[in-house]
């Protein structure tokens, strides 16, 4: 070889990547569990991944309602135990797919302007207080609950969903997981020397020590037993070592372990049950908001449940399946109202992520950390040691897993024409205003203090203010309009937008895969809508 020239590439190196239905390398699918022991503690994982917005939530809101710790870890007992509930029903009779239901961050705006309601304000008692407010979200997340149940169930959502296609899924699932980076660096920043080392450890264990140390889905799969570990029993070591004792108040409550007032407060066996704070009480206004978060929860699910079939290794999604999950996820809302858990129920996007970084996609899993939350939310003292995980390690669960469900987003580009213009225009038209927009309403409230529409009636402010501060919401409202009116007539386009990919499973009947994955137990399937 002359020159010391370079050899030619053979002619199937210069073939792109082929496209692939369902994606390869993934240990265990839907149908395929890992054997017990193993099964067990990627279920055990799940569990601490979901406790992060178990926690955090009623962490933040109970106070302001005038709870003490001991209501604090009674919530957070009840959002653990109907947590357990919503995952079990949307894994059995759902989408089936492996996913986790727990509490969502979407319904805190509407239920923080209900904490502001004047009629509250007078309460003297702080505990009335609280029971009172309870009240009032129960009785405004009941009704809300009905959107999902009638769109699900009455097939509406599998109508609409029919014109979903690849490309108006990219910006959709792409910012279902990276719309949340809010969530992220910003939390771990919060105590830095907890969330970074935590941050780096995940990294390390799932990404470099597989290919250093060859033992075999040791480290990868359990990255987070391993990490957390590690940085909980450090976090220990900085409190009792006394590194906090001259700090700040707010960084000691990020920063230590014993902060949360949790182990204490936590009764050991306590059992949640509907109506525990007492008959809901309803109001017009704060019914017509929290429905309005309802459907944004409703379009953010959407896209992270396409992001779960992905890492499940399924095929896509049916859209009677998706409406039938969502009809669930609308009975999960409804738990959450008859118990009182304080926010909204949806499919986690955290433990999305979690399936990536596991490559463990087993209904069975998802189900046994189902039967931990359940388990841990009736044995409340056991369950609150758990429950008092410094929040920074939890944001940097957020930074790998939210990344995950994210590129699953940009995955679907595979399926589409990047050659086309009309493709082109539709991605970054999107994308740029599912950043813009909402980064646009969210300063405005900093600066303000209040959003863009500020009238009297606070549950109007939140009926425009909640959708357009939601990345995924906003992308994926202008890139499905767009793809549904622009050009449809024209042939090409359906080739374009992927939809001949997602053409055969448009009906999951007939194709003996999806009726693996997706079919009911017990003969069901003729009791909901399908396609």
């Amino acid at each position: 070889m002359a020159g010391g020239a370079a050899p030619a590439p053979k002619q199937d190196e210069l073939q792109p990547h082929p496209s692939k239905e369902q994606l390869p390398n993934i240990a265990y699918c839907i149908t395929s569990p890992p054997p017990w022991p193993e099964a067990i503690l990627l279920g055990f994982q799940h569990y601490l991944v979901m406790l992060g917005t178990t926690v955090i939530i009623p962490t933040a809101l109970v106070p302001q309602m005038g709870g003490n710790n001991e209501e604090k870890a009674k919530v957070i007992q009840t959002l653990l135990f109907v947590a357990g509930l919503n995952t079990l029903a949307q894994t059995m009779f759902g989408t089936r797919l492996p996913a986790v239901i727990g509490g969502s961050y979407t319904f805190v705006a509407p239920t923080i302007s209900i904490i502001l309601a004047g009629r509250f304000s007078s309460i003297v008692d702080p505990h009335v207080r609280f029971e009172r407010t309870m009240r009032a979200i129960q009785g405004a997340l009941i009704v809300a609950s009905t959107l999902q149940i009638v769109l699900g169930f009455s097939g509406l959502w599998r109508n609409v969903t029919r014109f979903l296609s690849p490309l108006s899924a990219v910006p959709l699932v792409a910012l279902a997981g990276f719309g949340l980076y809010e969530l992220g660096f910003p939390g771990v920043a919060k105590c830095i020397e907890i969330g970074l080392p935590q941050l780096i450890l995940l990294v390390i264990f799932s990404q470099y020590l597989p290919h250093l140390i060859h033992a075999k889905d040791v480290f990868d799969r359990f990255a987070v037993l391993f990490s957390v570990a590690i940085v909980w029993i450090y976090a220990h070591l900085l409190t009792v070592g006394g590194a906090y004792k001259n700090s700040p108040e707010t960084t000691q409550f990020s920063c230590r372990t014993d902060r949360r007032g949790l182990v204490g407060a936590a009764p050991w066996i306590r059992v949640p049950y509907p109506f525990q704070w007492g008959a809901p009480t309803f109001d017009a206004g704060e019914v017509f908001a929290m429905m309005m978060a309802s459907f944004v929860a409703l379009v953010e699910s959407t896209g992270v449940y396409i992001a779960l079939a992905r890492y499940a290794s399924a095929t896509p999604l049916p859209p009677s399946i998706l409406s039938r999950g969502v009809g669930w996820q609308g009975i999960a809302i409804l738990l959450s109202g008859l118990f009182g858990t304080v926010t909204g129920s949806t499919v986690s996007p955290e433990n999305t992520g979690l399936l990536a970084l596991t490559r463990v996609g087993s209904r069975r899993v998802v189900q046994i950390s189902a039967g931990f939350m359940l388990f841990f939310s009736v044995l409340g003292k056991f369950g609150s040691i758990f429950a008092s995980i410094p929040a920074p390690i939890i944001a940097a669960f957020y930074c790998l897993f939210f990344a995950y469900v994210g590129s699953a987003g940009v995955s679907f580009l595979q399926f589409c024409n990047l050659n086309s213009f009309r493709t082109k225009f539709i991605l970054g038209f999107s994308f740029f205003l599912g950043l813009s927009v909402p980064q646009y309403f969210n300063e405005y409230t900093v600066v303000k203090g209040y959003g863009p529409v500020h009238t009297s009636a606070r549950w109007f402010n939140d009926m425009i203010n909640v959708p357009f501060q939601s990345e995924a919401f906003v992308a994926g409202l202008v890139a499905f309009f767009l793809d549904v009116t622009m050009h449809r007539k024209d042939n090409s386009i359906r080739k374009d937008r992927g939809m001949h990919w997602w053409a055969k499973f448009r009906s999951f009947k007939g194709d003996t895969r999806s009726e693996e994955f997706y079919s009911l137990p017990f003969n069901l399937n003729k009791f909901f809508p399908s396609v």
